[in-house]
């Protein structure tokens, strides 16, 4: 039976210096910040996020977060503690960076991921006027990682699009590539998302041209219902689903058994926590302030289990 697994995202801040994405909620809250290190997350709350992803079989599906918000310095130290928490590289999604910073990375990291979101490049201008697509294309060509692009479906993007894509996936020779079907946002232009049809179609053509690419699907609390459908059409794993605030719920249980709907081995958990000594999970670990880390853990697990 063919894996499934779940991929978490974990995110450094809840700001973006960017902020212009048409698309994008943090786009509603950058006028709202007025000092970007107030929205960091501390590193014991990141740490605590590797250390669940680790323990219930979920993937961590890159770093990200908004643009410019710690050094690159500080962003190396990061991706240096999850990938010693997690136990192995990761994936960074961090905007676009230049040979010289992607070389700080290199022994934690394993790929780059670029928000490309569409690669329609006149629909690009207007949805993300303030993200050089050229910087994107740059760092893809940079050797030594792997490669990976998002990609939202919804965005004004027309189905003869696909073909753009498919000549971008084999230009730059990706190994891995996210689909999201767009979220609307209250505050920006847009009121509705894709149809299952039209995300399945962009999913279903990707991988009939590219049978060996990884593909990793977005899912929402309101679209677990279509899980099956992505998967059929090609979607190797799923991501986006808030795994620990609705950890147990109905539409975490809705999800699991869509995975299974669809024949696939469901490797991760989202709704039953493993029979672990948490205490014990963080002890061993070579870190600073465990006892920070412990209790942020105990909150998360706290929440966990309420539902």
């Amino acid at each position: 039976m063919k894996k499934c697994w779940f991929g978490r995202c974990i995110f450094i801040s809840w700001y973006c210096d960017v902020g212009s994405c048409k698309f994008c909620y943090r786009s509603t809250q950058k006028a709202r910040i007025k000092h970007a290190k107030n929205a960091r997350r501390s590193l014991p709350s990141m740490i605590v996020e590797a250390i669940l992803a680790k323990n219930l079989g979920w993937r961590i599906e890159f770093l990200t977060g908004g643009y410019k918000v710690f050094s690159i310095d500080e962003l190396v130290e990061i991706a240096r503690v999850i990938s010693k928490v997690y136990g192995e590289k990761i994936w960074l999604n961090l905007g676009a960076l230049n040979e010289k910073e992607l070389e700080k990375f290199k022994p934690y990291v394993k790929g780059v991921v670029a928000s490309i979101e569409t690669v329609n490049k006149e629909l690009h201008k207007k949805i993300c006027p303030d993200k050089d697509i050229s910087k994107y294309e740059e760092m893809l060509q940079i050797e030594g990682f792997k490669k990976s692009i998002t990609i939202v479906v919804g965005l004004g993007e027309k189905r003869k699009d696909v073909e753009l894509l498919k000549k971008f996936i084999a230009k730059y020779k990706l190994d891995r590539i996210t689909f999201y079907a767009l979220k609307p946002v209250p505050g920006t232009c847009y009121s509705e998302g894709p149809s299952t049809e039209d995300y399945c179609y962009w999913i279903s053509q990707i991988r009939e041209s590219f049978p060996d690419l990884e593909i990793i699907a977005g899912t929402t609390l309101r679209r677990v219902g279509e899980v099956s459908k992505v998967l059929e059409a090609g979607a190797d794993a799923i991501t986006k689903f808030p795994a620990t605030k609705k950890f147990g719920s109905k539409e975490a249980k809705v999800l699991e058994g869509e995975v299974k709907k669809a024949g696939r081995e469901f490797v991760s958990s989202l709704t039953k926590l493993p029979s672990v000594d948490w205490e014990k999970e963080v002890d061993k670990l070579d870190i600073e302030n465990k006892e920070g880390v412990k209790e942020k853990l105990f909150l998360y697990l706290e929440k966990m289990k309420s539902l």
